[in-house]
């Protein structure tokens, strides 16, 4: 797929890999920094096996998208434990906004109004689609989701940045980053059941590498704010899984938001014409 559209294709698959993250870990009895740990340790070993990245150029954004990962993740897990589910994964798909300001200054792609207006719209249809949600955790809570998604947007700029080997090299030595830095919280209580062995098997190799393998095939054609406004698909996808398994019912305004996100995405995407292809600058 080498047009813009069939990238976004590769980004909607990467949001429905991820969205299952929340049916995944509701399915865990263990701490979430030691799902966090193996999740990422089993996604770094799927990703060796599928990307098998050799020569790596330790460049600035490649060690940016690399540590902006590990924050990411690690600060949005932070998150969900200090605050409400809502909250965190709200303040991390805030994240949008950052990368719309920052893509035309760091990648030197057009800033378009049809991505302003539809980045404004889609974050007015999460707002909707949280009503009677938000509220409670606590201020550190909320500041770490914040943080979480100031670094989402960093990485989705790194990644774009260096594309390809360096993106995919980017996310496999990402997820090793992750294992490495929580391995000393969790390492004196590493048994896990069958149950959770299973489903820690599917958040690492589905929810983690399959997804980011998506995610970096997408970004080779598709500009950096399209594919965090295509993201967006990842909360409005994830309580559709919890449904269907769990029988947890979404209510109206999250069904009113969800579909107000999904025309946004679809509206910003069907454009006449193939998209035109940009050429990322390197930096200063």
């Amino acid at each position: 797929m080498k047009s813009g559209f069939g990238g976004i294709w590769w980004v909607v698959a990467a949001a429905l890999l991820w969205s299952s993250g929340g049916l995944g870990i509701k399915s865990v009895a263990d701490p979430a920094l030691k799902v966090a740990f193996y999740r990422s340790a089993i996604a770094a070993v799927v990703l060796f096996a599928i990307f098998r990245p050799r020569a790596v150029r330790w460049t600035v954004p490649f060690l940016t998208a690399i540590g902006s990962y590990a924050i990411c993740l690690t600060t949005f897990v932070l998150a969900t434990k200090m605050t409400t589910a809502a909250n965190a994964i709200f303040l991390q798909y805030s994240g949008v906004v950052w990368v719309l300001v920052a893509s035309p200054l760091v990648l030197k792609e057009t800033l378009r109004r049809r991505d302003a207006i539809a980045c404004t719209v889609a974050i007015g249809g999460m707002a909707l689609f949280f009503i009677g949600r938000f509220g409670g955790g606590t201020m550190a809570g909320n500041l770490m989701g914040l943080v979480s998604g100031i670094f989402f947007a960093i990485l989705v700029v790194a990644l774009r940045f260096e594309r390809g080997a360096g993106a995919e090299a980017a996310v496999t030595w990402g997820n090793v980053l992750v294992a490495v830095a929580l391995f000393p919280f969790v390492f004196d209580d590493l048994a896990v059941t069958p149950v959770s062995l299973g489903w820690l098997l599917f958040l690492g190799v589905f929810q983690i590498a399959l997804a980011y393998a998506c995610f970096v095939k997408g970004l080779e054609s598709v500009t950096a704010t399209a594919a965090s406004l295509t993201g967006m698909i990842e909360p409005v996808s994830n309580p559709v899984w919890v449904f269907l398994v769990l029988g947890e019912r979404p209510s109206p305004w999250a069904i009113a938001g969800g579909v107000i996100v999904l025309a946004a995405i679809a509206w910003r995407t069907i454009e006449t014409g193939p998209p035109h292809r940009r050429k990322v600058a390197p930096p200063d």
